[in-house]
């Protein structure tokens, strides 16, 4: 073998190990079971499965990147800290992220309340005379951030369960939650039983891939369009879906000395 052609093979060697270990880095803040939640050890759920399949797919390694609150992973990706976060198209975030033609998944964003505390609701209007609570960075819509705004009626926290602990002892009258994740919470949760989604929503939203507008991969959003088309197309999304469902718990039966 000649000297050219070795330092030839030497540097597509180099070239390929390259490619191979460029990172992703996606913020998630892990607390909407079964889109995503830590099990003490790992970020777990819907979310971060589809990340990773999908960016694997596309020749990357992901990096999970996990901050205090949700309004933080917002905040990273804005400014080009972190690549991908999987979140609601609003107005405000098309400014600084590019996001996903293809959703990820519908969701359904209802009012939870405390029976024991009646909440009539068949408007947006009507929850200005109640207090509710949302986590930091939460966005459900430019009508109900109006009406948060104007009304100054939420209680912001960095927690769910503080959240629903809050609407268990009555301190706030309701929270806004995507309803498979609320459901969820209630299903387990000490003290939940007089919990209840309103059968009314109160939006419908898609779960979007949003790339960060500084991130190399903003170039890439044709290609990753695609690869999310080819994985809703085989069924994928509704298969991890359903995985992290019957995960979730699973992990919340365990006895508390084996999780």
């Amino acid at each position: 073998m000649t000297v050219g052609r070795l330092l030839w093979l030497l540097l597509a060697l180099l070239a390929g190990n390259a490619l191979a270990t460029e990172k992703v880095r996606y913020c998630d803040y892990p607390v909407y079971p079964p889109i995503s939640w830590s099990d003490g050890k790992q970020v777990r759920g819907l979310a971060p499965s589809v990340v990773k399949k999908l960016f694997g797919e596309l020749g990357y390694e992901v990096e999970i990147v996990v901050l205090g609150n949700w309004k933080r992973c917002l905040l990273d990706a804005a400014e080009g800290r972190v690549d991908v976060v999987l979140a609601y198209s609003t107005v405000q975030r098309e400014q600084s992220m590019l996001f996903s033609s293809v959703p990820v998944l519908r969701e359904e964003v209802a009012l939870f309340i405390n029976r024991q505390h009646p909440v009539t609701f068949e408007r947006l209007e009507d929850l200005a005379k109640y207090r509710g609570g949302l986590l930091f960075g939460e966005s459900y819509g430019v009508e109900f951030d109006r009406m948060v705004a104007l009304n100054n009626n939420i209680e912001w926290v960095s927690d769910s369960r503080q959240n629903f602990g809050k609407l268990i002892r009555g301190r706030i009258d309701f929270i806004t939650q995507e309803r498979r994740t609320g459901q969820l919470y209630i299903e387990n949760l000490p003290g939940a039983q007089d919990i209840v989604a309103l059968p009314t929503a109160l939006s419908v939203d898609y779960l979007r891939v949003a790339v960060s507008r500084l991130s190399p991969l903003a170039t890439r959003m044709p290609q990753i369009n695609a690869q999310l088309q080819r994985m809703v197309d085989a069924g994928d999304i509704e298969r991890l879906l359903n995985e992290s469902e019957v995960t979730y718990r699973d992990m919340i039966n365990l006895p508390a000395n084996e999780q």
